[in-house]
């Protein structure tokens, strides 16, 4: 293992971003990917239920996601800072980042669209929005997996992992 790939592996700061090898982004970020899919399905039943209390929910699903994101973010950011830059890894992690910013930004701008809304339904206008936020969210997803499952960044190192397939004596 080079020195290179070892220091995505260690934490930043351990206070900041989680231990070696338990890592609080990966923790964080079901709270926006749960918030922003859930008020996706609240979005769909509001259209079927002309339910007002679902585009409420939506709504409050949306805020609860952008500041989860921001959570996620600023310990993701840590993470990213210990990637050498010019490495797959780091350009992977580039990536990943600007999808992620993207989409928060574009669910500020659905929360706002939908901002003293009184309806019953929440309009195509910002649902259509929301479904390609999850779309680019679903890529993010993937390069983030790419970054901890191909390229190991804040992933125990092999020789830790072992002791988990030892035998118990």
């Amino acid at each position: 293992m080079s020195d290179r790939s070892a220091a995505a592996k260690r934490p930043v700061s351990a206070l900041l971003t989680g231990p070696y090898g338990h890592p609080f982004h990966p923790i964080l970020v079901t709270i926006p990917i749960g918030a922003w899919v859930a008020s996706f399905v609240f979005d769909i039943g509001s259209r079927v239920a002309d339910a007002a209390f679902l585009v409420q929910a939506s709504v409050w699903l949306i805020v609860i996601g952008i500041v989860g994101a921001v959570a996620a973010a600023s310990v993701g950011l840590l993470d990213f800072f210990a990637i050498p830059s010019g490495t797959p890894a780091f350009r992977t992690g580039l990536v990943h980042l600007i999808l992620n910013v993207a989409v928060t930004v574009a669910y500020v701008v659905n929360a706002l669209w939908r901002r003293g809304s009184e309806a019953d339904q929440v309009p195509v206008g910002p649902i259509v929005l929301s479904a390609i936020s999850l779309g680019a969210l679903t890529v993010s997803g993937y390069l983030g997996g790419k970054l901890a499952f191909r390229y190991g960044v804040r992933v125990a190192e092999e020789h830790d992992q072992a002791e988990g397939f030892e035998p118990r004596r």
